[in-house]
Parts: C-alpha cells; structure tokens; sequence
C-alpha cells in the first residue's frame, strides 16, 4: 500500500542558549507520544490515516530544536485528493527556536471557559498541528488554591467571595477583583479539576509542556481574619468595581506566609498533577506596585522565585510582559529592576504585544532574560477583520537577529480565539520559515488549500484583503471602541472609529466573493468566509449611516432623520438574519454551552448570567461594557438592536423637542432597560443555523453595494489617488478590464 511515513522528531532538551532551561522538556516516553500522536492522526484525517505513520526519536534532533521528517514509501501520490511527491531522501524541517508558547491568562475565560473535554481535545490537536509545544494550563487552579486555604481555617463561604465566576476567574486570578460572577460552587470547582488531569495528561503525551500557575499574592479577605498580623494591603478599584468586588488583598511580599502559601501551592499542585517545572505568576497585571523604587522591585523579583525555587527546585518563572505596557510606571529602571532580581535564564518573559508595542527592543532584549516573541491580536474574542501581516511577516526574525537577542521562541496570546483564521495560520508558519515571505503568493497558496482549488477571483478577493483589513500598519489594535453594532450608541457629531484602510477594497473583496459563490456551495469554510466578509462590510457602512443620522439632527432635518435612523436600524436587522444562517455566530451555542455544566436550576441560571455578563455588561453596572462584545445572531436581535432602537426614540424626541441630546439619562435609560435585563434573562436562542447563507449575503450585496456613498468613505483612504491607483494595478495583474463590481453588476 502507498503511504507517508511521518517521523515526528521531538527535542528532549532546552534552547542550548540558556541551559538553565533544561529542565523543560518531555519526561513521556517516546513511544506513549507516537501512539498519541498516531490517534491524532486518525482523528484528524479519518480513513485515510492508515497512509500515515508516526514516529517520535529524540535522539535525532539537532541543537535541541524540534525537527520533523517527511518520506514517502512505497511509491507517491498525486494532488489534490492525494498526498504530495517528496524526495526520495525526505524533507527534514527543524524550528528556528526552542519554545513555541500558547495563550494568554484571559483567554481561558474568553474563549474556553464553557469546554467539554471533546472540545479540549478538538482545541489541544489543533495545537499540536501548529507546532506548539509551550501551552498555559491553568484550568482547574481553584480547587488547588481552596486545599491551601481551607487548611489554613477558611470557609467555602471566604472562597466563593475570592473566586470569580466562572466566566470571570481570568481575572480574580490576577487580582483585578474579586468574587464578581460568584458563587462557585463545589461542583463547578471539583469538574474543572477532573478536566485539568485530562488536559494535562494529553498536553504532556503530546510532547508538550504545560506551564501551570504559581502564587502571586493574591489572597481571600479572610486571610486577616485568621492571621490578623499578617501585612496585608488592598489593591486599587480596577475598572471601577463597586466596594464588594474591587479592591483585592495583596499580601506582602516580605510577610512569612507569603513563601507559606506560595510553597504549600506548587507542593499541592505536585501531589496532584506532577511537575513539569514552569509557573507563570503575574503579580501586577494592570495593578501598580506600591513602591517604584528599584529596590522594592528587586526585592519583589527575588521573593517570587525564592518561593518557586523552594517549592520546586528546578523552578523557571514565566512572566507576561503585559505589566511593561504601563510606560508611566514601568520605565527602564524599573524594568531592569524586576527582571535582574533573578538568575539569568531562570525566567521567561512573554513579549506579549511584539507585533504593535514590543518591549524588547528598549530593553536590550529584557536584561538578559530570555524571551518569547508573541503575536497577541484580538482583545476580548472581538470579531472585526483584522491583522499586522507586514509586522508578523518580519518582527520575528528582527527579534531573533537583534544584537545579543535573547529570544527563545515564538507565542500566540490572543485574548480569544475563533476569529480571523488566515492571520493564525500565517502568524504560525514563522515556526519553520527561515526567512520572511513573499506574502502575495503566501495568500493565493493559502485560498488554494483552504477551499480545495484555485480560482483567479478568490484569489483576488483575498489579495484585497490582505491590502485592507489585515495591512494595519500604524500601530493600530483589533479593538476599537466606535464600532457602531457593538458599542452603546453615544451622540458624536461625526465618528471616526479606527479603519486603516480604503473601505473599497473591503467591498471589492466583497464583490469578488460574491461573485464566485455559486462555485463553492458545499464548501463550510468559505461560507464562513462569505459571511464573515459581509458582515464586516455591513460594519463599516453602519458609520454611513449613524454620520448622517446624526448630521440630520445637528440641522434638524426630521424627514433626513427617520430616512437615516430607519437605514441604520434596518442594516442590523439585515445583518441578525445573515449571522443566524452560519453555526458560528450564534449566541445560542455560547449559553447552550454554559448551561451544558449545571447540575441543577439554580447552577443553570448563574452560568447563563456568567455568559450573558461577560460579553455584554462585564460587570454588575457595565464595568467594562461592551469590551468581549460579539457579533453573533441573537446578541443582535436581544442587546443591540434593542440599545439601538432606544436611541433612535430619545434621539427622535431631541428633534422634535428642539433640545440637545442627554447621554446621561440615555446611559441610565439603557441599563436599566436593556443592558441589565439581558444579563438576567432566559430566553432561549437558536443553537443550528437558519436559513441559506449563500441567498442571504447574495441578497444583503445586491441592496447595499450599491447605496455605498463612495466619497463618505474617502476620509478613511489617507491616500485615495495612491489606493486607487493600487487597485488599478491589482485588478490589471489577474486580467480584468474593470473595476471588479462592474463586472458583478454585468453578470
């Protein structure tokens, strides 16, 4: 029989660069990773995995570096249905570094928080296919953290006002509140401590090593209750919290029970999970420090891995850098400060933001520390279009070339996944690549292999949005706080919300896709594709028609308004209906989901308050409204519009009235009767799809394409005559003698 033989080859050791961190490494023997290896397989290619085989030999690794092996025997087999011609000596590949880390601390909430093990599982292959070896594993810390303070005299009560909700824990993990979400129940606590084991032990049986949590300081209120000695301070109100959430106890670094508590933690977590010797602890993530003398944060370095080091000997400290991103505070001293108060090479640093804000490059490349250069892009699992392609495409490889760079690997912290598929895949591929790439043929490959064949207009459409949505260029971010679907409607005289790019070639991304629809019917992915693309479309004309409502009110035109108002209201109508005809943007699945891990009625509504919370309110009084926003069916048609259609009225009586706008009484008159209402509801929404994509973006095209006010949208093309011009040449190189809708509009 014809097969591919696939020999796995995994590196036992560490970046030779820094022996101190060989420590981490596989201690799964090799043969229980190529049976994982080999189930992987078969789950991922189903019939035809008997053509594969894998093998894992550590012995052959150079440098220490990952390496894989492809051969084929026993003859080849053709493209596309069957596998590529290779060499008859093989392809051996090695990655550039060591480590290849993954996930940020929120996004476990953001995007995980509601997994089963069968989505564990689906999520954990999907690492191992992209070469991730570096994986944060803090699910299931709770039940550990409570054996440490129940033993010291506490309560489940003191637990279930320190520990989040479930939807929340990302961040009472790092101080930033406390028991907002709650109460957990033992339940809750004891499951996702069963599902650690189960993601542990694939983790480690893929050759991965999982970095778990360590002790950061921060401690339940009870803590002065039973030890009232202890030097126990209260952190600032982070993000406004009220009195019962905000403001956690920090214990003291110097404070004896701080290396008590620390230690008893990696302890317990040994005895029920083993080691594998790395622990990410952020003890200011977004909270200042009291102090920004050198010598207090030198003294708070050393304490921190003292206590690590006493737990576990071999310990290595992970850090995000995202404390750095505070510039006020964290200048170079104080950098230096935190970072040399540890043995070179026994930390870790997370370059969390390298793509748009690297710290790296001013701080000689962390003191010595070793460093991850990370791609973060996506704050709070938000959905718009978006990527740095230029930035991922070369900042690596600036990195790792700098002057006595100390870059060990590659990471991947975005805060929520399911979102802009092509910049993962691109973003990864810098795993093996040795030298940037020439990204237009990057991108025609990559349309090529994700819908199965070529065709000159996809390849066109995608050529477009590399140009566009994902060419950000100046320091821009995915979040934006002036997305008109998604954010409480506010009264601007005219908004100007963060777009880089030339909205056309958006829309002729649009067109192009639309116009080869018919061939790809069958084809989920580029369903997906479609009505990601035209969802995004129908995103950027809502700031059309919100500009020219609000224009109408300014003159007090109320024929312009109710046309404006009823365009704007109408447009996200239109886009609830395409959202709910593709299984990926319904808010259904996420409650469905929340409430699949209740065990009884009372369990069952505070989960699907967690999940209605988090990506609405995000608080009990909009804290952080709007900041995990999705644009999903459903989220749509019960918050949005909603929010929308109260604006419109109170606007509309402003017009009438003669009188200017009050925000103050909007915002009270939205939360009260849209915002909180929504997180305490139980409506039910639909988990399948409903209706035709294919009709539904063909048709929502065919009533906007043409309404588009083209010179409305020059104000966002800093150089319209160059973009243009660029386009021209563009739709000249793949062979069209005009612009690409007019072409559709002929067809």
């Amino acid at each position: 029989m014809k097969f591919l033989l696939l020999v796995l080859i995994s590196s036992a050791m560490a970046a030779k660069e820094f022996h101190t961190l060989d420590v981490l490494y596989s201690r799964v023997p090799a043969d229980a990773q190529q049976r994982t290896v080999t189930a992987l397989i078969q789950r991922v290619v189903g019939a035809r995995a008997s053509q594969f085989k894998a093998i894992v030999n550590p012995a052959l690794a150079p440098n220490r570096i990952d390496t894989f092996h492809l051969v084929s025997e026993n003859g080849t087999l053709d493209i596309p249905k069957e596998l590529p011609k290779l060499p008859k000596s093989g392809v051996t590949v090695s990655a550039n570094d060591r480590f290849r880390y993954y996930q940020n601390v929120c996004t476990v909430s953001y995007s995980f928080v509601w997994y089963k093990w069968e989505d564990w599982e689906k999520q954990l292959d999907w690492m191992a296919l992209h070469g991730l070896n570096l994986p944060l594993a803090f699910t299931g810390q709770e039940a550990i953290f409570q054996r440490v303070y129940m033993k010291m005299g506490m309560t489940m009560k003191d637990m279930q006002t320190h520990f989040g909700g479930p939807a929340f824990q990302a961040w009472s993990r790092m101080g930033n509140m406390r028991g907002w979400g709650g109460p957990v129940t033992q339940t809750w606590l004891n499951d996702q401590l069963i599902l650690q084991h189960k993601i542990l032990d694939r983790m480690r049986a893929l050759g991965m090593i999982p970095v778990l949590p360590g002790f950061a300081g921060h401690v339940p209120e009870a803590l002065s209750r039973i030890h009232p000695k202890a030097n126990i301070s209260q952190l600032g109100d982070w993000a406004r919290f009220s009195k019962k959430f905000c403001c956690t106890y920090l214990l003291d670094f110097g404070d004896p029970l701080f290396k008590e508590i620390g230690v008893s933690f990696i302890k317990e977590m040994e005895y029920e999970f083993g080691v594998d010797h790395i622990y990410n602890v952020d003890s200011f993530n977004e909270m200042k420090p009291k102090s920004g003398s050198a010598e207090y944060l030198q003294e708070v370095g050393s304490i921190i891995f003292d206590v690590l080091q006493t737990g576990d000997p071999d310990a290595i400290w992970l850090m995000q850098g995202w404390l750095f991103q505070d510039k006020q505070f964290w200048q170079q001293a104080q950098i230096k400060a935190m970072l040399t108060s540890v043995p070179e090479g026994k930390m870790i640093v997370l370059d969390l933001f390298s793509e748009v804000s690297p710290i790296y490059t001013y701080t000689e490349s962390y003191y010595g520390q070793p460093y991850i250069w990370c791609m973060l892009h996506d704050f709070g699992g938000t959905m718009e279009l978006y990527g740095a392609l230029d930035s991922i495409n070369t900042g690596p490889f600036e990195g790792r070339n700098m002057t006595n760079s100390t870059m060990v690997g590659l990471g991947l912290t975005p805060e929520g996944i399911y979102q802009n598929e092509v910049i993962y895949e691109f973003f990864m591929e810098n795993v093996w690549r040795k030298q940037p790439r020439d990204i237009t043929k990057w991108i025609s490959d990559f349309t090529r292999k994700r819908y199965g064949k070529y065709n000159k207009f996809v390849d066109l459409a995608w050529q477009y949005l590399k140009k566009s949505v994902y060419n950000s260029t100046a320091g821009h971010e995915d979040f934006s706080t002036d997305v008109i679907v998604t954010r409480r409607p506010r009264y601007r005289n005219r908004l100007r919300p963060q777009v880089w790019f030339d909205p056309e070639d958006l829309y002729a991304a649009w067109d192009l896709l639309i116009l080869s629809a018919d061939q790809y019917k069958n084809n989920t992915l580029y369903q997906y594709d479609l009505v990601d693309v035209t969802r995004n479309s129908l995103q950027i004309i809502s700031i059309e028609y919100y500009n020219k409502m609000i224009a109408s009110v300014m003159i007090n035109k109320t024929e312009d308004f109710l046309i404006n108002s009823r365009l704007l209201l109408e447009l996200l109508n239109d886009m609830e209906t395409l959202l709910a005809s593709d299984s990926h943007f319904l808010l259904g699945k996420w409650i469905a989901a929340a409430k699949s891990w209740a065990t009884d009625i009372s369990e069952s509504f505070n989960l699907e308050f967690n999940a209605r919370n988090q990506i609405t309110l995000w608080g009990p009084r909009g804290e952080i409204l709007d900041y995990a926003c999705k644009q999903w069916s459903g989220l749509l048609k019960g918050y949005y519009i909603p929010r929308w259609q109260l604006f419109v009225e109170m606007l509309h009586i402003s017009v009438i009235d003669h009188t200017k706008f009050n925000e103050t009484l909007f915002a009270q008159i939205v939360y009260e009767k849209v915002e909180l209402p929504f997180s305490n509801q139980l409506d039910d929404y639909p988990t399948e799809p409903i209706g035709d994509a294919y009709v539904i973006a063909t048709s929502i095209h065919k009533k906007y394409r043409n309404m588009i006010d083209k010179e409305f949208f020059q104000v966002y093309a800093a150089q319209s005559r160059k973009v243009k011009d660029n386009r021209n040449m563009i739709e000249k190189k793949y062979g069209l003698n005009a612009p690409v809708y007019d072409i559709l509009v002929k067809t």
